[in-house]
């Protein structure tokens, strides 16, 4: 009878999730396992654990039981350590300051997060990270830089060859300007031809986004309309007015536009302007550009 208590299945109604604290006595799990529901006494569960169960310790952490669950897959899964394993995503071309607000917001961790002042943008490596109940956010972010770290010297090592691009740290500029620039993936490697071709020919970058976040303050970032007046303010992020790559990275690009950055498409693209679809219209030529604008503006008067 004792022994089918423990391998039938248990008396849970439903899915739960328990936290077994660090340090725990094998009496206080058996009281923690009652109380949620994964076995109808806390003394059956103490016999099955001196009785049936191996020696293996049980572990703390955070665990998921599924209805029925029997003693001793319980067990089992206590001494296995198997606990809940959780996920934050930061999306790509997030700041600084935006990723750690959403890891302040990411349930189950613990201690502060970092100041943004710790870091610079293009330090953090946005994807999904996984982690455990009581992982510090400090880690998270500790992962994230040795993450950036990692994939900018894989990809640096890999780059083509005869880049306008001195150093890792200007192909994470470049990347972060592309990141802005486009949301569709399979745009990075154009937009990028755009930049290095213009790069190569000496002209100015003239990327919106690098204008905006120049305009940021330390209260926040800029958010009113940009408008042609905006791109005449000198700064040292203006790419309308100062010749070459911005001194730093304007957002933290994903995996997808560092790896763009360094090898972008072969085009002789000069530019591109939006098309009305999420996407951009793409130009060899200042005339071929011009009735490109010209299209997208008719776009933006049909929709007002």
């Amino acid at each position: 009878m004792l022994h089918r208590a423990y391998t039938d299945p248990g008396p849970l109604s439903a899915d739960t999730n328990l936290v077994i604290p660090s340090g725990a006595s094998g009496r206080a799990i058996a009281q923690a396992l009652t109380q949620a529901g994964v076995s109808a006494d806390e003394r059956l569960v103490q016999l099955s654990i001196r009785l049936f169960a191996d020696k293996t310790p049980l572990r703390a952490g955070e665990y998921a039981f599924p209805a029925g669950i029997s003693l001793r897959d319980a067990i089992g899964k206590l001494q296995s350590g198997e606990v809940v394993v959780r996920r934050v995503t930061f999306a790509e071309g997030l700041s600084t300051r935006e990723i750690l607000a959403t890891l302040s917001r990411a349930e189950g961790l613990r201690g502060p997060v970092p100041e943004a002042s710790e870091f610079s943008e293009g330090e953090l490596l946005p994807e999904t990270y996984h982690y455990s109940l009581g992982d510090s956010r400090a880690d998270i972010v500790a992962r994230m830089k040795s993450a950036m770290d990692a994939a900018v010297e894989r990809l640096w090592a890999d780059r083509d060859k005869d880049l306008p691009l001195k150093t890792p740290q200007e192909a994470v500029v470049l990347a972060s300007i592309i990141e802005r620039e486009t949301a569709v993936p399979e745009e990075r490697a154009r937009v990028a031809s755009v930049f290095i071709n213009r790069l190569n020919r000496g002209m100015r970058l003239q990327s919106d986004p690098t204008v905006v976040f120049g305009m940021g303050t330390e209260d926040g970032p800029f958010t009113g309309r940009l408008l042609r007046r905006h791109l005449e303010i000198d700064h040292p992020h203006n790419t309308y007015t100062r010749d070459g790559l911005p001194p730093s990275p304007i957002a933290n690009p994903g995996l997808e536009s560092i790896a763009a950055a360094l090898k972008p498409a072969a085009t002789k693209y000069f530019y591109f302007v939006a098309d009305g679809s999420g996407g951009h219209a793409f130009a060899r030529t200042l005339a071929e550009h011009n009735r490109n604008v010209r299209k997208w503006r008719q776009i933006q008067r049909r929709a007002q």
